[in-house]
């Protein structure tokens, strides 16, 4: 039981470290995402219809939360671990598990509404494009020639007409010359890479939180069970 005991502490100490490290990239990546010029400039596009930017402060909420849990997990963890404790070793069971009933959720939505934050954006770009190109708003015009600058693309294929004068107006010199280019196209690519990195971290988290919960609760198990075994025997006199 001892030698139980020595081998699931040296594996939770080291589940701990890897759920603090992973915590902190939740965090940084939810930081990036909320305040990364590509994700700011349709979020801060004020229209009527904008869902992108229900989506893009939720994120980053649920991500701050969540890397919270994580790393509040890790040191309960790690400290029962020192310690030997049973009420650590079941609070950070207790955090282990919240994450993981935080983190099924939200993997199953990121396939079950995979294209959503996609369609959000460009639904953005799309309003933004065709009131610029309907009356030329000069302050529409200026959030369209930001996008064009940070996605570094020129314009979209438009069904309503001849679109070069829009381009003209809002594109980088530097892109004129590719006028036409579909910006539609790039935010999908560019989203696509963060999703993917996404899904990735999720699925890395998932599984270390399963395997703290097995060892916390194990732990928990050993030092209930070793308390046991080292009072047989033993009597009081009162």
């Amino acid at each position: 039981l001892r030698c139980g005991m020595r081998t699931t502490k040296c594996q939770l100490l080291v589940t701990s470290l890897c759920v603090m490290l992973l915590g902190l990239s939740v965090a940084t990546l939810s930081t990036v995402t909320h305040y990364g010029l590509h994700f700011t400039l349709l979020s801060n596009i004020s229209l009527e219809s904008n869902s992108y930017r229900v989506i893009h402060h939720a994120a980053f909420y649920f991500g701050i939360c969540l890397s919270m849990t994580l790393i509040l997990a890790a040191l309960l963890s790690s400290a029962a671990t020192v310690r030997e404790s049973q009420l650590l070793t079941a609070m950070g069971f207790f955090c282990f598990a919240l994450a993981f009933c935080t983190l099924i959720p939200a993997a199953c939505w990121r396939y079950t509404h995979s294209t959503q934050v996609e369609d959000s954006m460009m639904d953005v770009y799309d309003l933004v494009y065709e009131e610029v190109r309907r009356n030329a708003s000069s302050f529409r015009r200026h959030e369209l020639t930001a996008i064009h600058e940070a996605f570094l693309c020129c314009g979209k294929r438009s069904p309503f007409g001849d679109t070069a004068d829009v381009e003209s107006k809002t594109c980088p010199f530097s892109q004129v010359r590719d006028a036409g280019q579909n910006c539609l196209q790039e935010i999908r690519d560019f989203l696509k890479k963060h999703m993917d990195f996404v899904s990735t971290l999720l699925g890395v988290t998932i599984g270390f939180t399963v395997y703290g919960m097995i060892l916390t609760s194990f732990l928990w198990f050993s030092i209930h069970f070793s308390s046991i075994l080292d009072r047989k025997g033993k009597y009081i006199l009162r």
